[in-house]
């Protein structure tokens, strides 16, 4: 099965969440599922470096790398592929975006986290941030 190295950027403004939603695809089970934006790593780049390059591509959303920290590691297993999928907390001062590649795109605090229908692979994500958020604290 083939296994894919993917980023998500957790992006932060203030406690509000950045939600992106998918469109339609070639896999069905993750057609119209929210998401984190990111995408797949290339060769020769690193998790953030592939992240940065994504959100600019996806969303013209520029983040530093030094801005990137990272959250958590996920291993995901969908019908047809796997996923290794690591995420960095991302905090921005202007909350601005274009959807180039989503179709949705939504602000939201950590306990509306689950009014979504989310991607099985973030998931575990979505989890971990509900649980931080409690506390006030999501590194």
């Amino acid at each position: 099965m083939k296994q894919i190295e993917v980023v998500a950027g957790i992006i932060m403004d203030n406690d509000k969440i950045l939600c992106v939603q998918r469109g339609a695809g070639k896999y069905d089970y993750i057609s119209y599922k929210f998401e984190f934006p990111g995408g797949k790593v290339e060769l020769n780049e690193n998790g953030k470096e592939a992240l940065r390059r994504e959100l600019l591509e996806e969303m013209r959303l520029d983040i530093k790398l030094e801005e990137m920290e990272h959250f958590i590691e996920i291993e995901h297993e969908y019908k047809d592929f796997k996923v290794l999928m690591n995420s960095y907390i991302c905090r921005v001062e202007n909350p601005e975006f274009e959807l180039l590649e989503h179709i949705d795109g939504k602000w939201l605090l950590a306990d509306e986290l689950l009014c979504l229908d989310w991607a099985e692979a973030d998931i575990p994500i979505v989890n971990v941030l509900i649980q931080r958020g409690k506390y006030g604290c999501y590194i």
